[in-house]
C-alpha cells in the first residue's frame, strides 16, 4: 500500500466546535476529517458551500471517500490553547450600537500533525501529485482564514501490514474491539467524522489518542517503518 506523507502545521488553528457558550467559541483539539478534506478541497480548486453539488458541497462530494491518518506532535495530543479577543465591526455582525461584535475564540497554538493520505483511487492520486509538487489552486488554512497552514515534509511512503495493537494515530472508537494493557497518557474528544447527507451538519465521533499497547483493532493497521496507523 502507497500513502504521502506529510506534515501539517501552523503558527495558530481553530476548527470551531458548533456546541458553544454565549461567551466564547470553542476549538476541537484536533484537526478532524471534515477538516482536512476542506484543506484538500482548497489543494484542488474544488467549490465550496456557495455552490452545492447535488447534497454535498462539491469539495466534499468529491474527496469524501479518501482515506486519512492523523498523528497529532503534541504531548499527551493536547496542544496549548489560548483564548483571543478581537472585533468584528463589518457593520452587519451585531445589532449593538455601531454595529461592533465583540468575538472571543480559543485557539490551538503552534499546532502540528503528521498526516497520511492512502493513495488507493484516481482522486487520491491527482491529490498527492498536486500537494507533493507544492501546487494549490486556493490557498489552505486551518478552520479559517486567520490560520494560513504550513505543508511540509512531503514524501511517498510504502506501507505494511501490522498486527501490533500499539497505534500511534488517532483511532475511531468504533475500531476498537478491546482495549487494554499499560498506557501513561490517553487523549479521546469527540469529532467531525463526516457530514450529514443535504444538512451538512457533522457526523460525530469518539476517537482516541494513546500510548497504550492493548488494544484489538478491527480495521487494518498499517506501519510505514516509524509508527502503526489506521486509516479512517
Amino acid at each position: 500500500m502507497e500513502a504521502l506523507k506529510f506534515r501539517l502545521r501552523g503558527k495558530t488553528a481553530f476548527f470551531k466546535n458548533p456546541e458553544v457558550n454565549s461567551y466564547y467559541y470553542f476549538t476541537f483539539e484536533q484537526i478532524h476529517k471534515p477538516a482536512l478534506i476542506g484543506i484538500f478541497g482548497a489543494v484542488m480548486g474544488y467549490k465550496g458551500y456557495e455552490s452545492k453539488y447535488d447534497d454535498y458541497p462539491e469539495y466534499y462530494e468529491k474527496l469524501k471517500d479518501i482515506k486519512i491518518a492523523v498523528v497529532p506532535e503534541s504531548e499527551n495530543g493536547y496542544f496549548p490553547k489560548k483564548i483571543q479577543v478581537f472585533n468584528n465591526s463589518v457593520g452587519y455582525a451585531s445589532q449593538e450600537e455601531g454595529g461592533n461584535l465583540v468575538v472571543k475564540e480559543q485557539w490551538l497554538e503552534n499546532p502540528s500533525w503528521i498526516i497520511y493520505l492512502m493513495i488507493d483511487r484516481d482522486i487520491s492520486k491527482i491529490l498527492a501529485d498536486m500537494i507533493y509538487k507544492r501546487k494549490c489552486i486556493y490557498m489552505p488554512y486551518l478552520g479559517k482564514n486567520d490560520h494560513p497552514a504550513v505543508i511540509e515534509d512531503i514524501s511517498f511512503v510504502s506501507l505494511g501490514e501490522k498486527d501490533g495493537n500499539e497505534i500511534q494515530s488517532l483511532i475511531p472508537k468504533d475500531y476498537i474491539v478491546s482495549e487494554g494493557g499499560e498506557f501513561g497518557f490517553k487523549y479521546e474528544e469527540y469529532l467531525p467524522a463526516g457530514l450529514k447527507l443535504t444538512t451538512n451538519q457533522y457526523i460525530m465521533k469518539k476517537f482516541y489518542f494513546t500510548d497504550a499497547d492493548g488494544f484489538e483493532i478491527k480495521e487494518q493497521v498499517f506501519n510505514d517503518g516509524k509508527r502503526n496507523i489506521v486509516f479512517f
